[in-house]
């Protein structure tokens, strides 16, 4: 038997994307272990309704503060590696990581090593505005040698208004569908090798098979991340 380290999720930032962590994780390490073997995990659901508020008002201090709590809980609750379930909130990571004493994987790590397996070096960035407008996707990258590109402005508002009012509430619509695929259609007319969905409720919408160039699951690549993590011995 594999002497696994438990997980820890903050979650609820949506819900809907929070589920597709759960099953990512849960399915894979049973597929792997070829039985009806389940990791050992703990989810700590916060209100998305309070941090988005918190986010819109630009109170990022209060975002952290939140996480940290949340993340104490997942501490008490035996969590041995913990992840943010989520895209956003990572504006406040590097901070994060240094008011907890357990491992915090950074989905934006997780997704530059994707990347650079492929060996892309010029990528677009779908997700919230609050992601699109921030250095916290491009800072981490950078060091991986990977030029991120954001949407234009008018962009951005389709690929915002979509997440918030839609894809949050698991309301898949094709005319969505079409909008995001035009953006990407722009991003790829710009130079870019391939597009990151940086908003964990995106994969709802977006797939590989709907675009001819390669497309990064953050929310599959983030819960592989945790879970090879989670199994490696010395880790």
């Amino acid at each position: 038997m594999i002497n696994m380290k438990k997980i820890g999720l903050i979650g609820g930032l949506s819900a809907e994307s929070t589920i597709e962590y759960y099953k990512i994780i849960v399915r894979t390490y049973n597929k792997l272990m070829d039985g009806i073997s389940f990791p050992e995990l703990v989810i700590d659901s916060l209100d998305l309704g309070k941090i988005g508020n918190y986010m819109s008002n630009n109170e990022w201090d209060k975002v952290l503060d939140e996480l940290e709590k949340s993340a104490i809980r997942l501490v008490k609750a035996d969590a041995e590696v913990i992840i943010i379930a989520t895209n956003t909130p990572h504006k406040v990571y590097d901070k994060l990581v240094e008011r907890i004493d357990v491992p915090i994987l950074s989905i934006m790590e997780a997704t530059a090593k994707a990347i650079v397996k492929m060996k892309l070096r010029k990528v677009g960035l779908l997700g919230t505005r609050f992601t699109m407008q921030s250095d916290f996707y491009p800072k981490v990258l950078k060091k991986f040698g990977i030029d991120v590109i954001s949407p234009e402005p008018a962009d951005q508002q389709v690929i915002d208004d979509v997440i918030w009012k839609e894809l949050t509430y698991h309301v898949l619509k094709e005319e969505s569908k079409q909008k995001y695929l035009a953006v990407i259609e722009n991003l790829k007319n710009a130079g870019v090798e391939g597009v990151i969905l940086g908003c964990t409720e995106i994969p709802l919408l977006i797939s590989q098979e709907n675009c001819d160039i390669p497309v990064f699951d953050t929310t599959y690549i983030h819960s592989i991340f945790v879970l090879e993590y989670a199994m490696k011995e010395d880790s």
